[in-house]
């Protein structure tokens, strides 16, 4: 039986989908680090509704 193979999100590659790769889903650390990069620059965003960050909804959020 053959390993199963997906595309890496980053770069397309396929790479083998198993605990063998430690940097599952992606190919390498490269393209882990670049994925990691685009979300810490908000180049990706979760749908949902829109945040007023400056609005008081009234919880208390100290620890």
């Amino acid at each position: 039986m053959s390993q199963r193979q997906v595309p890496c999100p980053c770069c397309g590659k396929l790479s083998p989908w198993s605990s063998d790769n430690p940097w599952r889903p992606f190919c390498s650390e490269r393209c882990k680090q670049i994925d990691l990069g685009l979300w810490a620059a908000e180049q990706y965003r979760v749908a949902g509704s829109p945040v007023d960050p400056l609005a008081d909804d009234g919880s208390d959020h100290r620890a």
